[in-house]
């Protein structure tokens, strides 16, 4: 796990790794919205309910960062390399 060379092992695992990076990118920017916008509302004392809920909000959204990561390690982990055997084959040149 967390073996950058997974990263561009193959196309499969480019596009992998990539998808999950827009997703972590998406993740981040609304962490960090939800963090200025809940700070905002703490200007206003009729907007301190909502705020705190937005900078709940934004925690739970650092709190899937890590998530993120460790899910796309997991998945390109499974994810088969060159050279990887197929269930049932055996290596070439040696008898069965």
């Amino acid at each position: 796990m967390f073996n950058n060379r997974l990263y561009t092992a193959t196309p499969r695992h480019r596009e992998v790794y990539g998808r999950y990076e827009r997703i972590f990118t998406l993740v981040d920017f609304s962490a960090a919205l939800f963090f200025v916008a809940g700070s905002i509302c703490f200007f206003f004392p009729q907007l301190m309910t909502p705020g705190t809920w937005m900078l709940l909000a934004g925690s739970l959204a650092f709190a899937a960062k890590p998530t993120v990561r460790v899910l796309r390690e997991f998945h390109l982990a499974r994810l088969p390399l060159p050279g990887d055997l197929a269930p049932g084959e055996e290596p070439a040149g040696e008898p069965s």
